[in-house]
């Protein structure tokens, strides 16, 4: 019997022989193998890019927002159905929960100097940075008793600072919010792109403020929104739990109607997107993959052709001790090296590709390790399987009809 590296050598050599009919042969492995590995990609440079905003808004955190209204069973729009008790009731009889903050945005122009810049202005209270896991680069929060007061204090992030100051320190500066004047006593570390946009496009001033002085309410009391945040991972779901049961105590909703509210888990909103983004990942690889399909095909025909070719090669190696066994794995041998070699190269494409993508469209691109493994696993697997019947038809031939050939 043939030693491997015998066998190695002689399909070498027989692909080599005929160069431009093995590069075609693997070309369309090469398209397979691209295809997937881009589309791997591209969907887990989503996946991790996803996650990192929603990771951005802040850990274990709930949104609680208005829903729809209802009157006597009639719905009536979008309308604001949460005020600050709620909000207090939240952290107060909720176990779960350790920070809560009533916010209300809107956007405003601010204004310093001859510079000024449209931004959004959120009303909210001391503890929002807490729940959105919010550090200060420099300056302070507001105090309770600036909350209490209404006073004249903002908070910048950090794009707002840097359209307004540049380099300069904004840090005991004045800005004007509206025809507000506000003193500016704290700047935000950046925070980067959220689901919600541009986190560090904000300047934060207390709730109070935000309704007396600059968003004047005929229901001072409502809030746009309640950011809470839990004590754990793992006590989200209760968390939520605790929410809604209270707030449907609280706005009299009876069993079996609709809530005027909506608690939204950011846990369950970065799966149910990884997820979405994961199933299209697979149809689109699904798709690519056909290409590997075509691709095997090829190998089978290319080395149909071959053994037809080289019949009388094959009788002369059986006349001279050659088993069926030797001339099945010498053309299997073939199959396997052509299909590694358009995997190899496949990977090496589907990689630049993906470093293309991401330079060119600035979308994230990330290749898993396990999507070149799978890549060049299948690409073997495809060459070995569509490689079979070829190597076991040229493992058939009678030796002497074989040689008679021509």
């Amino acid at each position: 019997m043939i030693s491997p590296i015998q066998t190695a050598h002689i399909a070498t050599k027989a692909l080599w022989a005929n160069k431009m009919r093995s590069a075609l042969t693997v070309l369309g492995i090469v398209i397979g193998v691209v295809a997937v590995i881009i589309m791997f990609a591209v969907g887990t440079g989503a996946r991790e890019e996803i996650s990192a905003k929603m990771n951005s808004l802040g850990s274990n955190m709930l949104f609680i927002r208005p829903d729809v209204f209802r009157t006597g069973g009639v719905r009536s729009g979008s309308v604001q159905t949460l005020n600050v008790k709620d909000a207090e009731a939240i952290g107060i009889e909720c176990p779960s929960v350790t920070a809560v903050a009533p916010v209300v945005n809107f956007s405003a122009q601010v204004v310093q100097g001859n510079t000024n810049w449209s931004t959004r202005i959120t009303g909210t209270t001391g503890p929002f940075l807490t729940v959105k896991d919010w550090e200060i680069e420099d300056g302070r929060n507001f105090t309770s008793t600036e909350e209490r007061g209404a006073a004249k204090v903002c908070l910048l992030g950090e794009t707002v600072a840097d359209e307004l100051f540049g380099s300069a320190d904004p840090i005991g500066a004045s800005v004007r919010i509206g025809k507000v004047p506000f003193n500016v006593i704290g700047l935000l570390k950046s925070k980067g792109e959220s689901m919600m946009g541009d986190e560090d496009d904000i300047v934060l001033v207390p709730f109070t403020t935000a309704r007396k002085r600059l968003s004047p309410s005929r229901t001072p009391g409502r809030v746009g929104s309640i950011f809470v945040k839990s004590s754990s991972p793992e006590r989200l779901n209760a968390a939520q739990n605790e929410i809604e049961a209270l707030l449907r105590q609280r706005h009299r909703i009876k069993e079996g109607e609709e809530d005027d509210f909506r608690v939204q888990n950011v846990t369950q909103m970065v799966e149910a997107t990884k997820s979405a983004t994961g199933v299209m990942t697979m149809l689109l690889t699904a798709v690519a993959s056909v290409s590997l399909l075509v691709g095997g095909i090829g190998i089978m025909n290319i080395m149909l052709v071959s053994v037809t070719e080289r019949t009388r090669e094959v009788g002369i190696r059986m006349a001279v001790g050659a088993t069926a066994t030797d001339i099945r794995i010498q053309f299997m041998t073939e199959a396997l090296l052509l299909s590694l070699i358009g995997g190899l190269v496949g990977v090496a494409l589907g990689w630049g590709g993906a470093l293309s993508i991401t330079k060119v469209t600035g979308w994230n691109t990330s290749v898993p390790v396990f999507a070149v493994v799978l890549a060049v696993g299948v690409s073997a697997a495809t060459g070995m399987f569509f490689g079979y019947y070829p190597a076991a038809k040229a493992a058939r031939l009678n030796p002497i009809d074989a040689l008679r050939h021509e």
